[in-house]
Formats: structure tokens, C-alpha cells, sequence
């Protein structure tokens, strides 16, 4: 049975305490407001997209300045833009609530695609895919697979796809005849990965992408293991749920830089890999 200690702050709460409220707030807010893209634009209206504070490599502010894949992308889709199109660069817990709710009409930001977040949000076609691996202190000699993990600390961002996805790694542990240990659950991954440094967690759960990020950052501190779920996650722009304008608008921007290989630049700069072979439409099983 997997256990969870909570932090003060969690990581979309409101989202993992009810997807269906949200689901009913999206379409109450779609009503509500009844402003397509088209009726934005007509009336001088903002578009306003958000974006997470700190989530390398995909976003994240430096040296006071917004940083990552998704941040430059939306420079691109700011550039060609023919309207008020703003961003809003906030901390995760607020954004999902926030793209529910109407604040805004989308979120450029790395938000791991699964079933749950589909009933409450559509989703631009992926910008990437992640493997997910955890991730242990390299000096901590007790941990070298799967097996080694039965009763081990895990630390996982709340309200993650991640945290979600436990429960796969919870009967890979079964299979060796271990159980799940402690589950952690932290506001953002950089403080998970700290704790994980002063071992307060045995290790902790990311996707591949972010965590040879980690790993680059931090030379000779961490070590990547084994794949703690058997498919990878894709990794897309969530949209209002309804709001058909604002999705299609920012599929046909992404469907220009995968033509034109701007995408792929990105991906090879920010996240250190590419993608060719992306789907257009998700349909995740998990």
C-alpha cells in the first residue's frame, strides 16, 4: 500500500482532489465567459498562457529571465502572433486550476499527458516524449535495481503524472517480492532533489529528460536507475477543455516548427535528445 507524506504546498491539488469538478468548471467557465480566440481578438482582448516557474529543462526562470524549451517556443508563437498574446509565468500549483478555471487559455508548459488530465483538459499535440527512471544518491551502494527499492523513501512531485503512475512501480517491487516504501510528495522536483542529496529520500521518480538534467547540473551526485513504468508519457500543451480555436491555433503553430525543424532544434538544445516520430493525438493507456 503506498503511503504519502505531505508538504505544505501541494502541486495542483484542487485537480487531484476532484478531476470532475474541474471538468465542470471548464465547461461552466466556458459558457460563463463565451470568448472563443476569434472573439478575444475581435474585442482587444489578452490571450494569456501560462507557464511553470521551475521545471527544467522544459521551463524555468534564470538569471531573472524565462528559460527552456516550452519558454522559447512561446517566443516563436509570440513573434507570428497577429494579436495580445501574453504569458504569465506562475508556480504549478496554480496553473492547471488556472487553465480550467478560464485565467488562461492555455498552458505552455510540460505537463506529462494520461487519461485523467484528458477529461479535464484537451491537449496540443506533444512536444516530447519521456521515459520515467528514478533516481538515487550515487554513493548509496544499497540500491541497484528494481528489488532494491522494496521499503525504500520516494520522493515525487504532488499532482505529477508521475505520482500518478506509482502504482505501476508498486507491482514491479511486488514482482521481486518487495513492497512499496514511503511516498514523499513535494511541491517541485528541485526540492525533492535536495532531500534526495541529504537523504531524506532513498530516491526519487522523474522522467529521463529531466533527470539527466539533474544529473548534468550536479556531477558525481546523482545516478540514474532503472525504468519504473513499461510505456513512456508524452509531454503536451494543456487547453481549456472546449476551447477548439485556442487548440487548433496552437497545433498548426506546432505542426510549422516540426516542418520546418525548429522543434527539433530545440529539443536537441534544451533537452539534450529529439523526437521525429510524435504523434499528433494521444491516447495514453495509463
Amino acid at each position: 500500500m503506498i503511503c504519502s507524506a505531505y508538504r505544505l504546498r501541494n502541486r495542483s491539488a484542487m485537480w487531484m482532489m476532484s478531476t470532475v469538478l474541474l471538468g465542470m468548471l471548464a465547461v461552466f467557465s466556458l459558457s460563463a465567459h463565451g470568448q472563443t480566440l476569434q472573439e478575444k481578438i475581435k474585442n482587444h482582448q489578452p490571450v494569456v498562457v501560462g507557464t511553470e516557474d521551475d521545471y527544467r529543462p522544459f521551463e524555468f526562470v534564470e538569471n531573472g529571465k524565462p528559460a527552456g524549451l516550452d519558454n522559447e517556443l512561446f517566443q516563436l508563437l509570440k513573434a507570428e502572433a497577429k494579436f495580445d498574446l501574453r504569458q504569465e509565468i506562475i508556480p504549478w500549483t496554480g496553473l492547471l486550476a488556472g487553465v480550467s478555471s478560464g485565467k488562461y487559455d492555455a498552458a505552455v508548459t510540460g505537463a506529462l499527458i494520461n487519461q485523467e488530465r484528458m477529461k479535464a483538459f484537451d491537449f496540443a499535440m506533444p512536444v516530447a516524449a519521456n521515459m520515467h527512471f528514478y533516481l538515487k544518491r550515487k554513493n548509496d551502494t544499497s540500491i541497484t535495481g528494481i528489488k532494491d527499492l522494496s521499503g525504500k523513501t520516494v520522493g515525487v512531485q504532488s499532482g505529477s503524472v508521475l505520482l500518478a503512475r506509482l502504482p505501476e512501480l508498486e507491482k514491479m517491487i511486488a514482482k521481486t517480492g518487495g513492497k512499496m516504501g514511503k511516498v514523499v510528495q513535494y511541491a517541485s522536483y528541485p526540492e525533492a532533489y535536495q532531500d534526495l542529496a541529504n537523504g531524506r529520500v532513498d530516491y526519487v521518480v522523474n522522467g529521463e529528460i529531466n533527470l539527466l538534467g539533474v544529473m548534468a547540473e550536479r556531477p558525481g551526485v546523482f545516478e540514474m536507475g532503472q525504468p519504473v513504468v513499461e510505456t513512456p508519457s508524452y509531454v503536451g500543451w494543456p487547453v481549456k477543455k472546449g476551447n477548439k480555436e485556442m487548440l487548433d491555433y496552437l497545433n498548426n503553430f506546432l505542426r510549422t516548427v516540426r516542418a520546418n525543424g525548429k522543434l527539433e532544434e530545440l529539443q536537441k538544445k534544451w533537452l539534450k535528445t529529439s523526437f521525429k516520430n510524435l504523434p499528433e493525438h494521444v491516447e495514453p493507456n495509463f
